[in-house]
């Protein structure tokens, strides 16, 4: 692959990062106030084998979430380092028994290794709590590619299952970047603030094989 396209690849790649672990489906609800996290993951995915190495801490502000999203993608002989801002804000059912929530959610990305080229995206997230173990998860949005500014629309559903108080099983099926994806993976608590995340991925017609690790820690902010 020339550099070139691997570029146009990783500027597609980056325009779809965000918050909420490396599940693409992203929930409705925003850290409480004077609360802050951090969440790391590695994946690899697509037919290049393209591994992912994302840290994205986050901070209650006010009634705003805000986070910065850090990622190095690569494949044999060939890197590339993505960062920028993300804003999240509840503005319906932030009660935190409310079993309806919305949100919107916005983030810009920074290809900081050629040059700045800014992409970005745009998403809302709402969440319906089904029962009181089954919360069903719904994106609908907007990339707009590194580089490019081509924009592909996205969106998808997903179940999240609390099995008990120390494990959940999620499923999601989604299109992004102009690809239907199914993912199924499970969360672990280690204790109330600390979790980890296990996921495998298929992808497009080929069905190409994708696999994820991540660990989540929320603690006391400023």
């Amino acid at each position: 692959m020339s550099r070139w396209i691997l570029a146009a690849f990783l500027f597609s790649l980056a325009s779809g990062s965000q918050a909420g672990g490396h599940f693409d489906i992203d929930d409705a609800g925003t850290l409480d106030p004077g609360r802050c996290q951090y969440e790391v993951w590695a994946g690899r995915f697509g037919e290049d084998k393209v591994t992912d190495y994302h840290l994205g801490p986050a901070c209650r502000v006010g009634p705003v979430e805000l986070g910065l999203n850090i990622d190095r993608y690569s494949v044999p002989g060939e890197h590339a380092y993505f960062l920028g801002p993300q804003v999240k804000w509840t503005f319906f059912g932030q009660d935190p028994e409310a079993r309806l929530a919305a949100a919107v959610s916005a983030s810009l990305t920074f290809d900081v290794t050629r040059g700045g080229r800014t992409g970005g995206q745009l998403v809302i997230p709402v969440s319906w709590r089904a029962l009181d173990s089954l919360w069903i998860h719904a994106n609908l949005g907007a990339d707009w590619a590194t580089g490019t500014g081509e924009r592909t629309g996205r969106g998808g559903l997903q179940a999240e299952w609390a099995v008990n108080d120390t494990v959940s099983l999620i499923f999601e099926r989604f299109r992004a970047l102009g690809t239907w994806t199914s993912r199924g993976g499970l969360r672990y608590s280690v204790n109330p603030s600390v979790s980890i995340d296990l996921s495998a991925s298929r992808s497009g017609t080929q069905g190409v094989w994708g696999y994820a690790i991540g660990l989540n820690h929320e603690f006391r902010g400023f």
